[in-house]
């Protein structure tokens, strides 16, 4: 299987934490209007059928099926997925949450989703290029494929890694693993080698003065890429 049990493990621990704002998981409600405004303006949400791999304690998940998409949520932790299904009982949002593996689900349903997310899981699986091509199986002809992760270089390891793990505290302390992080151009070669086509690629900042995140041309740290099939 495509994962790092002390990730998974990681993770779990702090499952109980993942919808308080204020929590470690801080970071992830700050840029998930971010994250879904720009999948929603280049795949349009409503409507759609939606798998979204390392869906956590479902925040992106169920921002989606906010905008009308039918969502499945996909994670190897059933304690984020326990919470996950929790909080749908407090948000009446319906998502279908699974334990199930990307490359299972890719397996079980080629080709059944409009539109696949992959956000911020990348750098926590020993096989990144496994589970692209898993999400490209999953994906129909036409339909498109978001990732999201983090560059490899000091700029990422001192902002991502020594600043927002230890001296901002935005992060807990391990959350990143440096030699894990993905160079853009690495993570283009296997989209493509999972017979995808990449659309859009683009930079998230975080502004410590002001707290702000924001979406432009900056892909040193966080990036985001959009990728298609062909119809």
């Amino acid at each position: 299987m495509n994962a790092d049990p002390a990730e998974l493990q990681k993770f779990s621990d702090l499952a109980h934490r993942w919808w308080d704002p204020e929590s470690e998981f801080k970071p992830l409600h700050q840029i998930n209007p971010l994250r879904l405004d720009w999948i929603d303006n280049a795949a349009g949400l409503s409507g759609k059928k939606v798998v979204d791999i390392g869906c956590g304690g479902g925040i992106l998940a169920e921002s989606m099926a906010a905008r009308g998409a039918e969502v499945t949520g996909v994670d190897l932790s059933e304690k984020a997925l326990g919470v996950a299904r929790l909080h749908l009982y407090e948000s009446g949002q319906t998502v279908s949450y699974r334990h199930i593996s990307a490359e299972d689900i890719a397996r079980e349903a080629p080709a059944s989703f409009d539109i696949v997310t992959c956000m911020e899981m990348l750098e926590h699986v020993p096989d990144p290029a496994s589970t692209i091509r898993a999400c490209a199986t999953l994906v129909k002809p036409g339909g498109k494929v978001f990732f999201s992760t983090l560059n490899r270089n000091l700029k990422a390891y001192l902002l991502a890694v020594v600043g927002a793990e230890y001296v901002l505290n935005l992060l807990p302390k391990g959350t990143h693993e440096y030699a894990k992080f993905i160079k853009p151009s690495e993570l283009a070669r296997y989209v493509r080698e999972a017979g995808l086509n990449v659309e859009e690629l683009i930079g998230m900042s975080y502004n410590p003065l002001s707290k702000i995140y924001s979406l432009g041309s900056d892909t040193d740290v966080n990036y985001l890429m959009c990728a298609s099939r062909n119809a």
